[in-house]
Parts: C-alpha cells; structure tokens; sequence
C-alpha cells in the first residue's frame, strides 16, 4: 500500500464519519457536554489543574508545571507549523454542520491542536499524580472527541493530535525529571 493509497483511505473515512455527525442532531446533553469540553480545551481547564498543582502539587510541583508547560507549549508551536504545512480544510468548511455553530480558532484541521495540548498535559500531570490520571484522561478524551463531534475536526487529527501529545508528555517529563532531579546528585558529586 503507498502513503498516497493509505492517505486517501484515512480521507474517505474520515469524510464518511463528519457526513454522519454533521447530519446527527445529538441530543442535548451531549450538545452541552461537546460544546462544554471544547471551551474547557480552549485553556481554561488546564489553567485550573495547573493552579490547583501549584498549590497542592507538594514537592513535585515545579517538575510538574514546568514539564506539562514545555510539553504544552512545544505542542502548539509544533500543531501550527504542522497545520500550515498541511493546509487541510476543516469538516465545518467542507460541510455545514446540522446544529453546531462555534467558530474555529484557524483555518487549518490537521492536526488538532486542542487535542494536542489536552493529552500533552494531561498525560504530563498523570504521570506526576496517577490518582488524577482517570479524570485527566477523562478530560482530554472528551476534548478530543467534542473536536469532532462539533465539525472542527475530523477522526485522525484527533488521532494524531493525541499520539503527538502523549509522546511530547513523555519526553517532557523525562527530560524535567533527569536534568533536574539529576542535576543537585551531579551538584553534590562534584563537591
């Protein structure tokens, strides 16, 4: 199978699920639900976990802003080069959605950068505080799937937007924890 080939299978069904959605009148609650975790995604969650980090987080608390910060932010700089790369329309732009009305925050679809940022910081604090790891996820899965609920995306820049986050989490947290749990052992040895 040749990337053109595979590109063009994700495409079909990618179009074949947004004519699905964007014809589905859900019913209110998920309405609510979809247009809640969106503007939740929009930063406003993330800024609460990270307040009620800072000052419940204990003695892992600047490890843990400072890597789910970097990851976050090296997600969005990576999201919009990724987009303007791409230049691919948004479902919303293609076809009107039956119900949904929000503006989205670009032109570009691919990849979604709320999905990004969502899974980038939640993965990050999970790793930090497992016990908050269901409900970060809960948060980010809702993100991701409001995104295309909504028109603003379709299924694999949800996809790709959660794998790129998880792996910047990971490599966040990994590069916070060696170079500054590691750094005052190296301090020390020096001495």
């Amino acid at each position: 199978m040749t990337v053109s080939t595979m590109l063009d299978f994700i495409a079909t069904r990618d179009h074949k699920l947004m004519r699905k959605l964007n014809k589905w009148s859900a019913p209110k609650w998920v309405r609510l639900w979809a247009i809640a975790a969106t503007r939740a995604g929009d930063g406003w969650l993330w800024y609460a976990v990270g307040l009620l980090v800072l000052f419940f987080g204990g003695s892992s608390r600047w490890l843990a802003l400072g890597a789910a910060g970097s990851a976050a932010g090296v997600g969005a700089a990576v999201f919009s080069s990724i987009k303007r790369l791409s230049g691919r329309k948004r479902p919303c732009d293609i076809e009107p959605h039956c119900w949904a009305t929000l503006l989205p925050p670009d032109q570009f679809s691919f990849p979604s950068g709320h999905t990004i940022t969502a899974f980038a910081v939640a993965v990050t604090f999970g790793i930090f505080y497992p016990a908050l790891l269901p409900f970060l996820l809960f948060c980010a899965f809702s993100i991701a799937l409001s995104r295309i609920i909504l028109g603003m995306h379709f299924l694999s820049d949800v996809i790709a937007g959660a794998a790129l986050g998880i792996i910047l989490a990971i490599f966040f947290h990994q590069i916070f924890c060696i170079s500054f749990e590691q750094a005052p052992i190296a301090l020390l040895k020096r001495l």
